[in-house]
């Protein structure tokens, strides 16, 4: 597909909002959820086993279509995509607010997390080709990882205020106005597709294998709170999934329009392999840690789902502040440096975790100074992780590069929050004191430390020679094109060398 991309900062005041949006609510519905499972359980007639399928049904959606939702952003145009992929998020919020049965609300969960699987990809993509390289993009890279995490912290909270004095039915509801609201700003905001060569192919074959591998992996992972690791429905589960991904891998290599191209992750495109390494790691660790953070609030120090939420928003500042940093020194320092440190400093937080959880702990004891920490860490990550995932990649494969990303950083997050679970079981043994339960939450934080460590590690070895996101050139200061060919290519390589020359060509 090949399309006329603005490079330049767009001229839709409404884009950025719309996109920041995006980000926040798919990571507000993966949160908001949990707290009222409860009540939704008792009012809808849900049998124990079956209530977590709620959540489980976003999850297997969200991460089984996130390949093809990213590639269908450059097929059928990313505006197209953003606005199908709201109604069918809106939509679904609506009908689940409105179920009447569990199955009504596992379907409607299972369609959000489609909804989701389009938009996320989607905004990514759209930062990529309509934020020139440098201090715009890197501002709307940060606060497009801000969004994602305050999405996720305030859906703790929320979920506690909404469930409490409204109803289960408002968490799901809340939705419908913020998608309508974004609709209506989409379509005046984000730039119309506009092709100038023959429309590509959809690579069928490739989306079936992928969306049942990501679905059936995902499916393994989060049932193992339920069949054990060396069980043979685990086993089954996971052997069936690596059958169907390499045989997606094997069909993409023969493919001339494919899903997704393998060369996007050989030695030419050096950083976008280190950005995935890095976010399938990183997010085992991240997700991990928040999940037991929240249950360390409530079941060992006995906060409440309101106050639990509210303990979560010293880490939304850390992560605001991080990716302040990140947005102001990516230029100077560059995507590894950033992500190493980013990653070591969240590795120290997660490690200050581990020694300061105990039964007797207190919010400044063992929250408040760990959280800011890990925060910042996590926060300078976000800008670079963005840049470094579509670097040198064609505007017309960004949003396969989006979806790729974000497929790591969902699959990263149900594998390390599965694996997580099994340690801390295993550290915390047969007795359920606040004691036991602490010593387990230790035992998870420390891995979740080891997890940052070897992400920064692997960054460090996989991303190449440090590539500063060059600062967008004024007109008048726009040199010639055999000028800016020869001096790019000494840094940045033929690749990288493409993308800046269209950004600063305009």
């Amino acid at each position: 597909m090949v399309t006329k991309v603005n490079s330049n900062a767009p001229q839709g005041r409404w884009l950025l909002p719309v996109l920041l949006t995006v980000q926040f609510l798919v990571s507000l519905d993966m949160s908001v959820v949990n707290i009222a499972l409860p009540d939704m359980g008792d009012d809808l007639g849900f049998d124990p086993g079956s209530l977590l399928w709620v959540v489980n049904a976003y999850a297997l959606a969200f991460g089984g279509l996130l390949m093809l939702g990213g590639r269908l952003a450059d097929l059928v145009g990313r505006r197209r995509t953003l606005l199908w992929g709201f109604a069918l998020f809106g939509a679904a919020s609506l009908a689940g607010g409105l179920a009447l049965t569990p199955g009504q609300l596992i379907a409607a969960r299972a369609v959000q997390g489609a909804g989701a699987a389009a938009l996320a990809p989607v905004a990514l993509a759209l930062i990529t080709v309509n934020y020139a390289a440098g201090p715009a993009r890197s501002r709307a890279l940060g606060l497009w990882g801000v969004s994602g995490a305050l999405g996720g912290a305030v859906g703790i909270m929320a979920g506690g205020l909404l469930t409490d004095g409204v109803g289960w039915r408002s968490v799901m509801l809340v939705n419908v106005p913020v998608v309508l609201a974004a609709l209506l700003a989409a379509r005046h905001g984000v730039p119309a597709d506009r092709r100038t060569g023959p429309a590509p192919r959809l690579d069928v074959t490739g989306a079936l294998l992928v969306t049942a591998g990501m679905t059936v992996l995902v499916l393994g992972l989060v049932r193992t709170e339920t069949y054990a690791w060396g069980s043979g429905v685990t086993l089954g589960t996971l052997g069936t999934a690596a059958a169907l991904l390499g045989a997606f891998v094997a069909v993409e290599a023969r493919k001339r329009e494919p899903l997704l191209r393998l060369g996007l992750l050989g030695t030419a495109h050096r950083p976008v392999l280190s950005a995935n390494v890095f976010a399938l790691l990183m997010s085992s660790g991240q997700f991990a840690a928040f999940y037991f953070t929240s249950l360390y609030l409530q079941q060992v120090m006995g906060y409440g789902p309101t106050a639990a939420g509210a303990a979560f928003l010293p880490f939304c500042a850390g992560v605001v502040a991080g990716s302040t940093v990140a947005t102001r020194t990516v230029g100077h320092l560059g995507e590894r440096a950033l992500l190493v440190t980013g990653g070591l400093l969240g590795a120290a937080g997660f490690g200050w975790f581990a020694l300061t959880v105990e039964a007797g702990g207190t919010f400044l004891s063992s929250v408040l100074g760990p959280s800011l920490v890990a925060s910042v860490g996590i926060g300078m990550c976000f800008v670079p992780l963005g840049t470094a995932a579509t670097s040198g990649v064609d505007p017309a494969e960004t949003g396969m590069a989006a979806g790729l990303l974000n497929s790591s950083r969902q699959l990263g997050g149900s594998l390390g929050l599965a694996v997580l679970v099994t340690v801390a079981a295993h550290a915390t043994g047969p007795e359920r004191g606040p004691g036991a339960l602490a010593e387990g939450y230790a035992a998870a934080f420390a891995v979740s430390a080891a997890l940052l460590v070897a992400a920064a590690l692997a960054t460090a070895v996989l991303h190449g020679r440090r590539t500063p996101t060059p600062a967008p050139l004024r007109p008048a200061e726009t040199p010639s094109g055999a000028d800016t060919r020869e001096e790019t290519s000494k840094n940045l390589g033929d690749d990288v060398e493409t993308g800046v020359s269209r950004s600063s060509q305009g």
